[in-house]
């Protein structure tokens, strides 16, 4: 007598991990809590389109794992963009010696 998973508690689980990366990516003012908030974000959308996938009821559609394929594609277009974000913090940090994002003003005049 297991309780069933159903979509909507996919959309609340992917709904609520938005909402705290988006936080997290708005009120924080280290560049790397920054990054970690937009990854929280990254992953509450693989999380609805797993979701989405796995509840499909399109006969036509039914078989294919088009989620998870989206998902996988996401994951590494996140892994590439943490990889690039990461060296330009490092590369910021050795000029500025900070990763404060109030203070890195580089593209100013």
């Amino acid at each position: 007598m297991g309780m069933q998973l159903t979509l909507n508690h996919f959309l609340v689980l992917g709904a609520v991990l938005f909402c705290i990366g988006l936080y997290g990516a708005i009120t924080k003012r280290n560049a790397i809590a920054v990054l970690m908030g937009i990854e929280i974000m990254l992953n509450a959308v693989n999380i609805t389109m797993v979701g989405f996938s796995y509840f499909n009821t399109v006969n036509a559609y039914k078989e294919l794992l088009t989620g998870q394929i989206f998902a996988i594609f996401i994951i590494t277009v996140a892994a590439a963009e943490a990889a690039v974000a990461l060296a330009m913090i490092i590369a910021i940090y050795r000029k500025r010696a900070t990763v404060d994002v109030g203070e890195i003003d580089m593209m100013k005049w």
